[in-house]
């Protein structure tokens, strides 16, 4: 589609935005959101006539780009068939959707429990987790995200927990791997892994392993970094959680769906938890939906014990229809081998490339579709491009590179010290070679604050 530039539409829209929405982690008068006009494929436009290669993919669940015909298509056959219905009932593309996510699913989790979104199907994984084990405690790491709702921002281990956080959510944060930023003065990935597990069993330990329910883990962290573990690392996760009869859950909300070049990470590890939460990716967000992918083990606590907790949207007919639609359309256009290929062949060689040349740029790292690029004051010390969690004034080199960005024509989904570059799976690698010279260009701004 080509945008047709309306700046009067455009300045209604963006006027009553903000006289009436309240947006998400913002301060409200310092915000100045864009005004979209339309979007297809890897691109979206405003109402100026600007395109824009969309480098973050939403918040990184169009996986299969915008207005994919086949999955809007699905969204109208099944608005013209049965627009709702209440979760009680069997509807065909619920049972259908539970279906295609269980095929893929590792392991045995086939049962699945249908939310809204990511952050509540944390919630009811950690409500599963606690019933089942009838223990308090959840165990989650720093530099991790698992949504914003009151249990899921308290297992957060960012500082979008801060403002919530009353230490009365039963949350014992630990620290998982990072050789980058290791926190256990590892010179390799084989001690990083090693000193990661000791810690984390010592954490059991002094917590009280009778006490802990579940340990909580992005597959790969996203938000925080895209921080791909070392090997073994989450294998060794499932042996501890093992020996002390612990509920191993695997948030895959933004991982999963093919992001990784894999239909779920844990298939780059070989590894099967007893509960994974999914979202985003499983329908590319086309309608709002979410899950929680169950164990034998743990289904069967529910076979004839009531399970506490439902959602009047549960499997929605038009959410499923969409995520039967966007599933067989992987499928169908290899979409998860494409963000495999290019992730390999095309990603992961530019940004070594530009990390050669950049004296910003610390440390690259990723798989797929799920890169991000670490930005640094001095690559000696790898002191950060700006504080942790800066801002005003103190974040100005990270803001000066997100608008060089923006003005080289691609969105960036910038976080604290990091740039991702996480386009839809089905890029093409012409649109990643054009966004990747866009992405040079405004690393040349971040070295601009180099020392």
């Amino acid at each position: 589609m080509t945008p047709h530039p309306n700046p009067e539409v455009g300045a209604a829209v963006k006027a009553a935005d903000r006289a009436h929405v309240f947006h998400s982690w913002s301060a409200q008068e310092l915000i100045d959101p864009l005004a979209v006009a339309g979007a297809e494929g890897s691109y979206f436009w405003d109402y100026d006539g600007r395109r824009y290669l969309d480098f973050t993919s939403g918040l990184v669940y169009t996986n299969v780009g915008y207005q994919h015909p086949k999955v809007v298509a699905a969204i109208q056959e099944q608005a013209a068939h049965l627009t709702t219905f209440a979760p009680a009932f069997a509807i065909e593309a619920r049972s259908e959707a539970a279906r295609l996510i269980a095929e893929r699913t590792p392991g045995d989790l086939d049962k699945i429990f249908f939310t809204n979104g990511g952050a509540d199907a944390v919630e009811h994984a950690v409500r599963m987790a606690r019933l089942h084990t009838g223990r308090p405690k959840v165990l989650s790491a720093y530099r991790s995200y698992h949504g914003g709702t009151q249990q899921a921002v308290n297992i957060t281990g960012d500082p979008r927990r801060w403002a919530s956080d009353r230490a009365t959510a039963g949350v014992v944060h630990f620290w998982a791997p990072f050789l980058y930023r290791s926190r256990f003065y590892a010179e390799t990935e084989e001690q990083e892994c090693a000193r990661a597990l000791e810690h984390l069993e010592t954490t059991i330990a002094f917590e009280g392993p009778s006490t802990v329910a579940a340990i909580v883990l992005e597959t790969i962290p996203g938000t925080a970094g895209i921080m791909v573990p070392p090997p073994g690392y989450l294998a060794g996760v499932r042996e501890i959680c093992d020996k002390y009869g612990i509920v191993f859950i695997l948030d895959e909300v933004m991982a999963g769906f093919g992001r990784t070049g894999e239909w779920f990470a844990a298939d780059l590890f070989d590894v099967t938890p007893d509960l994974m939460t999914f979202a985003k990716g499983v329908n590319s967000g086309y309608v709002p939906l979410g899950g929680v992918a169950i164990s034998g083990a743990i289904a069967e606590t529910f076979a004839k014990r009531p399970y506490p907790g439902g959602l009047t949207y549960s499997g929605h007919p038009l959410a499923c229809a969409a995520a039967v639609a966007t599933i067989n359309v992987m499928a169908e256009e290899g979409i998860v081998e494409n963000a495999a290929r290019l992730g390999g062949e095309v990603v992961g060689p530019a940004l070594r490339e530009l990390a050669e040349r950049h004296p910003s740029v610390g440390d690259v790292r990723g798989v797929g579709m799920f890169w991000a690029v670490e930005l640094v004051k001095n690559r000696e010390t790898r002191e950060p491009l700006v504080p942790y969690n800066a801002a005003g004034e103190a974040n100005a080199p990270m803001a000066a590179f997100g608008s060089a960005a923006k003005a080289g024509g691609i969105w960036p989904f910038v976080n604290m010290n990091r740039t991702h570059v996480v386009p839809p799976c089905n890029v093409t690698e012409a649109e990643l070679k054009e966004g990747l010279a866009a992405l040079d260009a405004a690393l040349a701004v971040a070295d601009e604050f180099t020392e």
